[in-house]
């Protein structure tokens, strides 16, 4: 019986046989693609001090990754619900945005002035482990090129090769190290770097719980939700966002957004 060329393990076999030399990203990408066709790709390894590395994209549409150095790494990935899932060091798996996105994600400054800039409109991502301190994202998106989101299918599929993915890139990118953030695992490193750089530029200072209530809402959560969070009442929220807002001299999230980032970016 002849071979079939196409077929997604054939496409498996040559990424495990690229394991740990060049070429393996591109083996890998391309069972990917064979087995949940995409519209683009992103590997990411997220860190407990920096920026994340981005160890490889692809993507159909290039406006998709146009501000990935100006905007997302230079301090916006702090406020991405991916980058939450490494604060939190949930399970090795496949998560999909739409699941763990704040219940008003697509009302936050991060999605509106970063988010849907990039054409995305749904994403599954693969989360592994290679290292301590290191969170590796093998992203999948759809964004114009096809205009179709991940079907149920589909995501069911992308559920039952997670584990050989993360397998995979678990043993891929073994060799992979960060820098160490004190105290990194606890709390949120972008709360703190938030209140240094204010300190620092604008001689504002913000209590850690004013800090970690700015950069909830930047991220779309709902007074109840960051209740919820914080295990405080929604009204309790309202007193801190008004304590914020007062502190910081603005009225509006789009100005918390807009002092925010740039000092992220030079935390």
């Amino acid at each position: 019986m002849e071979p079939l060329p196409n077929a997604a393990e054939g496409r498996l076999a040559e990424a495990v046989r690229r394991m740990g030399q060049a070429g393996f990203e591109t083996a890998l990408t391309g069972w990917l693609r064979r087995s949940v066709p995409c519209d683009n790709l992103i590997v990411l390894a997220y860190r407990d001090a920096g920026p994340p590395l981005v160890l490889y994209h692809q993507a159909d549409d290039p406006k998709v990754y146009g501000q990935l150095d100006s905007t997302y790494l230079a301090g916006a990935y702090l406020l991405d619900p991916y980058h939450d899932l490494h604060q939190s060091r949930v399970a090795a798996g496949l998560y999909r945005m739409r699941d763990i996105a704040p219940d008003q994600f697509q009302r936050s400054r991060y999605f509106l002035d970063y988010y849907r800039n990039t054409g995305l409109i749904d994403e599954v991502t693969f989360v592994a482990y290679p290292a301590p301190g290191l969170t590796l994202n093998i992203c999948l998106g759809r964004d114009g090129t096809s205009g179709q989101v991940f079907s149920a299918a589909e995501v069911h599929s992308a559920g039952r090769i997670a584990p050989i993915v993360t397998a995979l890139a678990e043993r891929h990118w073994s060799g992979l190290s960060g820098p160490a953030a004190p105290g990194a695992g606890r709390g949120d490193q972008a709360a703190g770097l938030l209140r240094a750089a204010l300190a620092r530029s604008h001689g504002i200072r913000l209590s850690p719980r004013q800090a970690e209530v700015a950069l909830l809402i930047l991220r779309g959560h709902s007074s109840v939700l960051i209740g919820l969070r914080l295990a405080v009442s929604p009204q309790t929220v309202k007193v801190f966002r008004k304590q914020l807002y007062a502190r910081c001299a603005i009225t509006t999230q789009a100005e918390l957004f807009a002092l925010l980032l740039p000092l992220l970016k030079s935390g």
